[in-house]
C-alpha cells in the first residue's frame, strides 16, 4: 500500500513495483486486491521517490503471532528458570494480537506510560491471499512492553497488554515467487547502531505448518497475518543488556529481499 507524498492518504491505494515505479492498481485494499483474484487494471504510474509506504494492510481480520525460532523460546524461557517444553517442537503455538493498533513504516509509535521496558522483536510476517494461501511476506515488528508482559506471564495466560498496543507491518509485501519465507538475514538497529542479527533459515516451523495450524478447524482470511516469532537474538530481552527502548529512538528492522522497516519512538 502507498500514497503520493502529495496527496498522503492514510490508507493508501494497493500498488505494483516495477523498477522505480510504482502502479496503482484498482482495489481499495489489499484484501480486495486478493479477493478479486490477485488481477486488477492498471491506473497511474508514480515514482518510486514520489511517494511513501503505508502498512500492507492496515486492519487486517486478525494477527497471530508464532514462536518458531528455538533460540529466542530458549533464551526467553531460560530467563524465567524454564526449559523449552516437548511440545513446542510438535506444534507451531502463537497467540492473537491486536488487529486495531497496526502502524506502518515511518509511524511513531506510541510508548506505553505504563512501561519502562520497551522492546522491538524482529520477525517475518505472511500475509494470507485468496483460499487460505501465503499471498507475500513482509517484515514485522511485534513491540513488546516486558515488564508488563512479565507480570501477565506469572498468571499463565497472555500475552495481552503487555504486547497489544503496536504492531508495524512493511513497508512492503513481497510475494513468494520473489522471496519465498525460507531464508534471509535479518538486520536490528536502534539509532543507527546495529543491536541484533540472525537468519530466516534458523525457523524450527516452516510455513507451510505455520499456515496449516492456523487453519485448523477454522478458516484463513485474506488480509489475515501469521507472525514468524523472533529471531534469535532479535530483541533487547535476549540481548540481556537493559538498555530499552526510549521516547525518540529509531528502530530499523532490514530482512534481506524485503526492505527495511523503520519507526520512531513517541
Amino acid at each position: 500500500m502507498f500514497t503520493p507524498r502529495e496527496l498522503q492518504l492514510e490508507r493508501g491505494w494497493p500498488g505494483l513495483i516495477e523498477g522505480d515505479t510504482v502502479i496503482q492498481l484498482a482495489a481499495q485494499t489489499l484484501q480486495a486486491f486478493f479477493t478479486g483474484g490477485g488481477t486488477a487494471r492498471h491506473h497511474a504510474e508514480y515514482a518510486l521517490a514520489d511517494v511513501d509506504f503505508r502498512p500492507p494492510v492496515r486492519q487486517p481480520p486478525s494477527v497471530r503471532d508464532f514462536y518458531a525460532f528455538e533460540q529466542h523460546v530458549r533464551t526467553a524461557r531460560a530467563a524465567r528458570g524454564l526449559e523449552v517444553p516437548p511440545e513446542w517442537y510438535e506444534i507451531p503455538v502463537f497467540y492473537f494480537s491486536n488487529p486495531a493498533a497496526i502502524y506502518g513504516p515511518g509511524d511513531e509509535i506510541p510508548h506505553p506510560a505504563e512501561t519502562n521496558e520497551l522492546d522491538y522483536e524482529l520477525e517475518v510476517a505472511a500475509i494470507i491471499g485468496s483460499g487460505g494461501q501465503i499471498a507475500g511476506f513482509t517484515i514485522m515488528n511485534d513491540w513488546s512492553a516486558r515488564d508488563l508482559q512479565r507480570a501477565e506471564m506469572r498468571v499463565g495466560l497472555g500475552p495481552s497488554k503487555g504486547k497489544d498496543f503496536a504492531t508495524s507491518l512493511g513497508p512492503i509485501l513481497v510475494t513468494p515467487d520473489e522471496f519465498d519465507g525460507s531464508r534471509a538475514t535479518m538486520v536490528a538497529r536502534v539509532n543507527g547502531e546495529e543491536r541484533s542479527r540472525g537468519e530466516l533459515a534458523d525457523m524450527h516451523h516452516s510455513w507451510v505448518a505455520i499456515a496449516a495450524h492456523a487453519a485448523r478447524n477454522t478458516r484463513l482470511l485474506p488480509g489475515d497475518v501469521l507472525g514468524s516469532g523472533t529471531v534469535g537474538t532479535g530483541c533487547i530481552l535476549e540481548l540481556g543488556d537493559g538498555r530499552w527502548l526510549q521516547p525518540g529512538d529509531v528502530v530499523e528492522l532490514e530482512v534481506e529481499g524485503i526492505g527495511v522497516l523503520r519507526n520512531s519512538i513517541g
